[in-house]
């Protein structure tokens, strides 16, 4: 005898994911005997349920035909997490989340949020295109401090060897700027971007621009502000929006707030004097050259948000975050989300939304941010107060898994948590990413060449076979990427096979003079496809998983009576798939009828005539 609960099927959990306060939901259990019949021998059933640091409750399911069956309503926000027992016998989360009889039952979760929680419209659907701005593209060149060095050999190797005082200074630029973006925008266009996430672009002492120097002025290197403004117009007439990093974490030391060396003159920054109008919006151990930093980084001290000073500077009527929506950009990605206190994510999700209602909100979170625990507490992101999409490193790691092993069951799990977790107007704007400024390339992860040391990363480049494998592999992972819920987002030269190992090789310029054309083509297929006639199915069309085995995968995309089918197979036994009438398969325009032949190591996307 088995027992059947799936929380992503409807006929077990009347709602599928995470639910607005107030919802009425109803969970229901099957039994089947060996023939697959279903009958009951169980006399009873109860669903436990609780929260965190509380007792769980029980409630009793009533048999009611071939079932057992309970509704609860959820009148408060937050997470619940609920399992079941059968005669005295657990029954909880097992493998892709289906219920397992077990000693220890593992819960699931239900997230409840604020029922007036929406996310922008015009992101759903949409594809992204991460911008490294010293490394993207150079227009011409714009002034730069003394203390720092701009390179003239664009595409040269960054510096990664530590300096006399045993650091890497991040102080070479290769001079990437505004106009250069601007004159790319058509190529942007070409790959169907609707979005640019800029990383920071305010005054800083890096290349990375992750240490800010002052977040009301554009660092003079990429430009001005009249550029800046430009850039936005031009974007605009493309249909693609900016939105910039929000790195409200920490400054840097060189800044006009911290001021450690002096270098802003009209300005008494917090290291300068425990009179600086700065001086609480840091904590320090030993005044004034021992104070709390990020993950201990001396050169970006971080920022007490519970600084009233420093909740206005960046919240406020005239603060950070609406003096650049003012600006026309779309939103923030917000730098270290898990670093920034739950009072301050909702103090800025207000600032935002007061200035600009379809304004977006991305968090960096690594993890399952709908129920991720930070410094032992846990946290409120996807509850409707705070962010409207996170980073979703979880599906790329699901996905190189099963690129590289060729095993579906990671990918299959990861989906499946996120479809039971997370509200669905989040799960459409998720930001889909396989690589980022903070990872390896990911041609070079799927490559397969492990280095001992940056000195090997800065020599080592794939072999002309083992890049044509990884290239295969890569247009598998970019269909999967494109094709499953959320929006892709292309980090800069990903779809021209730009290669490089962990920060700062993963930060090269933009080689425009040795474009991948096989590969470019492939993206901006991709980019056709989304953007074209299944835009609403990509946009917010349900998942519903076809069939799995342990390397193949056919998924639908479906909304309003229309379906699009993705196919990956990552072996090399062939599958045969019968279906009836004609299918067209888009990528390469060929036409079945009755059924067809899905071959070792192949993936495509199959849609009725």
């Amino acid at each position: 005898m088995s027992y059947y609960f799936d929380p992503l099927d409807r006929a077990c959990k009347s709602a599928t994911g995470a639910v607005p306060r107030g919802t009425e939901v109803t969970f229901r259990i099957y039994e089947r005997n060996e023939s697959g019949e279903e009958s009951f021998s169980a006399l009873g059933c109860t669903l436990y349920l609780y929260t965190d640091g509380e007792e769980a409750l029980s409630f009793p399911m009533k048999r009611v035909g071939d079932r057992f069956e309970v509704a609860l309503r959820f009148p408060v926000t937050g997470l619940y997490f609920y399992h079941f027992e059968l005669d005295g016998r657990l029954f909880g989360c097992g493998r892709l989340r289906r219920g397992s009889m077990s000693e220890h039952a593992e819960s699931w979760q239900i997230t409840v949020y604020d029922e007036t929680y929406t996310t922008p419209e015009w992101m759903r659907g949409g594809i992204m295109y991460q911008v490294f701005p010293d490394r993207f593209a150079r227009e011409g060149t714009e002034p730069i401090k003394p203390h720092k060095i701009l390179r003239s050999d664009w595409g040269g190797m960054p510096e990664f060897r530590p300096a006399q005082n045993g650091k890497v200074l991040n102080i070479d630029f290769f001079g990437g700027n505004f106009r250069g973006v601007m004159s790319k925008l058509d190529y942007l266009q070409s790959l169907g971007v609707t979005l640019i996430y800029f990383n920071p672009i305010f005054e800083a002492n890096s290349n990375h621009r992750y240490d800010t120097g002052d977040y009301m002025k554009i660092d003079r290197l990429l430009g001005t502000e009249e550029d800046f403004d430009e850039l936005i117009l031009e974007a605009k007439k493309r249909g693609i929006r900016v939105i910039l990093d929000g790195v409200f974490n920490h400054t840097g030391d060189d800044s006009r707030y911290f001021n450690k060396y002096g270098r802003y003159k009209d300005e008494l920054g917090a290291h300068q004097s425990p009179d600086s109008p700065y001086a609480d919006w840091y904590h320090f151990t030993e005044y004034p050259d021992e104070y709390d930093c990020w993950w201990g980084i001396d050169i970006l001290p971080a920022v007490n948000e519970s600084s009233e000073s420093y909740q206005n500077f960046i919240c406020g009527e005239n603060g950070v975050l609406k003096t650049w929506l003012r600006h026309g950009i779309a939103g923030y990605r917000l730098d270290v989300a898990d670093e920034l206190p739950d009072f301050f994510l909702q103090r800025l999700r207000d600032a935002v939304k007061s200035e600009n209602e379809d304004a977006v909100i991305i968090g960096e979170v690594w993890e399952d941010a709908s129920n991720k625990i930070a410094y032992d507490e846990r946290r409120k992101y996807l509850q409707g107060l705070e962010l409207d999409s996170v980073m979703n490193y979880p599906l790329k790691d699901g996905i190189i898994s099963y690129v590289l092993s060729g095993s579906t069951l990671q990918l299959r799990e990861t989906i499946a948590m996120l479809i039971d977790n997370y509200p669905k107007c989040t799960l459409d704007c998720l930001m889909n990413v396989l690589g980022t400024h903070d990872t390896p390339r990911i041609l070079t992860v799927l490559g397969g060449r492990d280095c001992a040391d940056k000195e090997e990363m800065a020599a080592t480049r794939l072999g002309e076979t083992q890049r044509a494998q990884a290239k295969e592999k890569l247009k598998m992972a970019a269909l999967l990427q494109y094709t499953l819920p959320g929006v892709p987002c292309v980090y800069y030269g990903d779809e021209s096979g730009m290669e490089g190992y962990r920060d700062p090789f993963c930060r090269r310029c933009f080689d425009w003079e040795n474009i991948d054309g096989e590969l470019l083509d492939f993206y901006r297929q991709l980019g056709q496809l989304r953007r074209g006639a299944l835009f609403e199915l990509f946009r917010d069309g349900e998942y519903r998983e076809i069939y799995a085995d342990r390397s193949c995968l056919v998924f639908a995309r479906q909304k309003a009576g229309k379906s699009v089918f993705v196919f990956t197979n990552n072996d090399l036994g062939e599958h045969t798939v019968k279906f009836e009438g004609t299918y067209r398969e888009l990528l390469t325009q060929k036409r079945y009828t009755g059924g067809f032949s899905m071959k070792g190591v192949s993936y495509g996307v199959l849609v009725k005539e």
